[in-house]
């Protein structure tokens, strides 16, 4: 009941929400690498249209800016950390605790990519979605738990956004 009530402040929940969503990412990224050995196994067919396989992403999404030099990972990861303050001073600041989660995802997710460049120099993304049919960005996308926490973060603020009512405002009437 007392970690309930700790997790109540829309800041408590984020950071909370921040740590799990890294955590996951990190302990699934080691798991992979170090015990079930996911280089070894190559592919692994988990549904028809998703496996598990090994890509190093040297760039950002999509690897857009790929580079290995030290330099480039060096810039990389300093905007990675800037993106990273912004959106805590916005995790602070907000009342709504559906926005600090969807935060805490954010962050959560963009610190265990950050944590992976900064320790491997590329981020080691795993999971294969794919299909035969040409049917947009993600017909042929690997991505990781970070990056599928980001995304779920923020479909989670575009949800919010648009079909929750806006509560801005309403104390100016």
């Amino acid at each position: 009941m007392r970690a309930l009530q700790r997790l109540s402040s829309p800041r408590r929940l984020g950071l909370a929400v921040a740590a799990l969503a890294l955590a996951l990412d990190q302990a699934n990224k080691y798991w992979l690498l170090h015990v079930f050995d996911v280089e070894a196994r190559l592919p692994v067919r988990l549904l028809p249209f998703l496996d598990v396989v090994l890509s190093w992403n040297h760039g950002v999404s999509y690897s857009l800016l790929a580079s290995q030099g030290p330099l480039t990972r060096v810039a990389l990861l300093a905007l990675q950390l800037s993106i990273i303050a912004v959106i805590c001073f916005w995790l602070w600041r907000t009342a709504s605790r559906l926005t600090a989660a969807a935060l805490g995802l954010i962050v959560g997710g963009a610190l265990g990519n950050a944590l992976d460049r900064l320790l491997r120099g590329a981020v080691a993304d795993f999971y294969f979605l794919h299909t035969e049919l040409p049917v947009g960005p993600l017909a042929n996308y690997v991505f990781n738990l970070a990056d599928a926490a980001i995304t779920l973060g923020v479909l989670m603020l575009i949800v919010e956004g648009f079909a929750l009512p806006s509560t801005a405002g309403e104390g100016a009437k």
